[in-house]
């Protein structure tokens, strides 16, 4: 029999183990409505990289004499001198209206006709709470242009009315010639939404611990998602034992091939057990950052000389044993089984190759 030949009414895999049931628990949009003005700022921070935009770097400016900036988004080497995106963050208990965005706009002009940086491409008002008002204002920037030329005129605000009569009009001329599409809110779901994608995000909103299921049992037959480590076994199994192991059959009626089959196949499902935990218990990408972290220390291990493949794969499994693995809120439910297994997860793709052309 070859590999696939069993696919038909192969049972389908399943969990020994319980279900993943979490209690009740904040919900991320909540906890974000919580923040003090700080650690808004923080979480803004760790929001902003997770955007299409490609920032050279992001700083955290917040605070007294900040002109106006609290998160910066820098589009080149030059940060505040080239073009850049600002991200102001407004932490309120109602919703941001015009009357609280107008002077945060002020004095982005005031700062920046004082030379202390150049006009962003981008301004951003970030609020847990965005006024409808705001929004439609917004989509529409000569309208949001017209309303701030009339403010200007009226306005107190300090920070306008400190400025010479010759850097009122500067402040003046460079709104009327700026292009108020730079203004923008963003939606909190959004923002949530792509701060799921950080690294941060497993911190910020921890999940309460929970039981790992039991490894999965490998069905009798073997699936289509097991063909390519199989055979990858089979060549192995045929360099060392020679045509006697060439097929599943014979593979079957040879006894150390076949507990060795067997072992590797049970190692195999209980990574496939991590991988579908980690789907439904952590943010993406964990269980693919222990394929990595395995994979970088393996592959110089694999890259080794042998006498056969034999000899590198169990080279191999032994070295992936003493990974180190980046601490993540998945590492402590990784097995020693687990790390064979990833071994195999790996051979399935093609990233690990047991027979190599050119074994002594």
């Amino acid at each position: 029999m070859q590999i696939g030949s069993g696919e038909t009414g192969t049972p389908p895999l399943t969990l020994t183990g319980p279900q993943l049931q979490f209690p009740a628990m904040p919900t991320p949009k909540k906890v974000v409505f919580s923040y003090d003005p700080d650690e808004f700022e923080d979480f803004v921070k760790e929001w902003v990289p997770a955007l299409n935009t490609k920032y050279v770097r992001v700083e955290r400016h917040g605070g007294s004499g900040d002109h106006g900036i609290d998160v910066a988004g820098y589009l080149t080497p030059q940060g505040l001198e080239g073009d850049w995106h600002n991200y102001q963050c407004k932490h309120y208990g109602d919703p941001l209206t015009w009357s609280k965005a107008a002077p945060e706009m002020r004095k982005m002009f005031a700062a920046a006709v004082r030379g202390h940086f150049t006009v962003p491409k981008r301004y951003v008002f970030v609020a847990p709470m965005i006024g409808r008002s705001l929004v439609r204002l917004f989509a529409k920037p000569s309208d949001t242009r017209r309303d701030f030329l009339e403010d200007l005129k009226s306005t107190r605000d300090d920070v306008i009315t400190s400025l010479s009569n010759s850097q009122r009009e500067a402040v003046e001329k460079l709104a009327e010639g700026t292009d108020f599409s730079m203004f923008e809110t963003v939606d909190m779901d959004e923002m949530i939404a792509l701060h799921r994608t950080t690294p941060h995000w497993a911190t910020r909103f921890p999940q309460p611990q929970v039981a790992r299921p039991q490894i999965m049992v490998p069905p009798p037959e073997h699936g289509p998602d097991e063909a390519r480590y199989v055979q990858q076994l089979l060549d192995v199994y045929r360099e060392r034992w020679g045509d006697t192991t060439s097929s599943l059959e014979q593979v079957a009626e040879h006894r150390q091939a076949s507990e060795h089959l067997r072992r590797q196949r049970e190692a195999f499902y209980s990574a496939e057990s991590l991988r579908l935990f980690a789907r439904d218990a952590s943010p993406e990408g964990h269980f693919e950052a222990v394929l990595d972290d395995v994979f970088d220390i393996v592959v110089e291990v694999a890259d080794g000389i042998y006498s056969l493949g034999w000899e590198r794969l169990q080279a191999v499994l032994n070295s992936a044993g003493q990974v180190e693995l980046t601490e993540t809120i998945l590492t402590k439910y990784v097995r020693p089984l687990d790390r064979k297994g990833v071994c195999h997860h790996l051979a399935n793709e093609d990233r690990l190759t047991w027979c190599q052309e050119g074994d002594t």
